[in-house]
């Protein structure tokens, strides 16, 4: 999964959560590393400072927070099932800040903003005269390492690859619940962040059209075996009618069978735990924007 991600050079597995004098050092000869580096919120494990020992060694180095992009707020999505991060409903706006479930779940913070999208399209570029553009869409909910790998054996099959993301309204119409479990706009930063990816469709259509193919000059549209759909709804038609028409579609066998469900499935399977878990990491995540703006962070 780590693999996938275009800001990624290399990877170092098995590495401790917590660093060891003896750790730090050999990742430093090994590796010729310079500094460890972390966001600017504090992580702590029983009481300790996890990077005190690269602090100290003044290998250390911390990064700005990417602000409203937090696990504890999906894992909480998938507990309680709700459709806040879609559109804060009136009901969550009289939420008692004192609910235990006010403190999982609710609109994203995430601020999208002209600077961040041009930061996650670094080295973007328009195909190139010549080049076969591949097509693929989805929700990519909860990337994973499922979509990391369709995504990569989608981009082997052409030069160029342009990834279709659908809206939040058109998803929750097809897959119900409370899916998707990120908003468009978290889920077009995520899958812009991966290496197999050469442009995306944001809010792409259901139905792909011929007017839509001829306009992004696609060569071939595909779509994986297996899905993350979840529940009944596929609106009883075939959106690729018009590229099976024109013999321009395939599907892409999957080569893993992980999805969405595995996710949510792990998750709910220790519910109660992840619960209390996640409200202590809440409360945690609160006190750390109040300390940095002075302010106290709605739940």
């Amino acid at each position: 999964m780590v693999q996938g991600c275009k800001f990624v050079d290399e990877i170092v597995p098995g590495c401790p959560y917590v660093m060891s004098q003896e750790y730090l050092e050999y990742v430093i000869e090994k590796y010729k590393i310079d500094y460890v580096v972390h966001g600017d919120d504090a992580c702590i494990v029983n009481g300790k400072d996890v990077y005190a020992t690269a602090k100290k060694a003044g290998k250390y180095q911390s990064i700005p927070r990417t602000e409203g992009v937090s696990t504890t707020d999906i894992v909480g999505r998938m507990l309680l099932m709700t459709k806040d991060h879609h559109c804060e409903s009136q009901d969550s706006l009289n939420q008692d800040e004192d609910d235990d479930t006010s403190l999982l779940c609710h609109q994203s913070k995430f601020l999208t903003t002209s600077r961040m999208l041009r930061l996650f399209s670094a080295g973007m570029k328009s195909p190139s005269e010549g080049m076969r553009v591949i097509y693929i869409d989805g929700a990519w909910d909860m990337f994973h390492c499922g979509h990391v790998s369709i995504l990569k054996e989608a981009k082997q099959r052409g030069d160029y690859l342009i990834v279709g993301i659908h809206s939040d309204t058109v998803v929750n119409r097809v897959r119900g619940f409370n899916l998707p479990l990120m908003n468009v706009h978290e889920r077009v930063l995520s899958v812009l962040g991966c290496r197999f990816v050469d442009d995306v469709l944001i809010d792409a259509p259901y139905v792909v059209s011929p007017e839509m193919i001829a306009s992004l000059k696609i060569a071939e549209v595909v779509h994986g075996t297996n899905s993350d759909q979840i529940g009944n709804g596929n609106r009883g038609e075939d959106r690729y009618k018009y590229a099976k028409e024109a013999d321009i579609y395939r599907d892409l066998p999957s080569p893993t069978n992980f999805g969405l469900g595995s996710i949510i499935s792990r998750i709910q399977a220790n519910q109660q735990m992840f619960q209390a878990k996640i409200a202590k990491k809440k409360k945690a995540e609160n006190e750390y924007y109040s300390d940095k703006y002075g302010t106290k962070s709605s739940p």
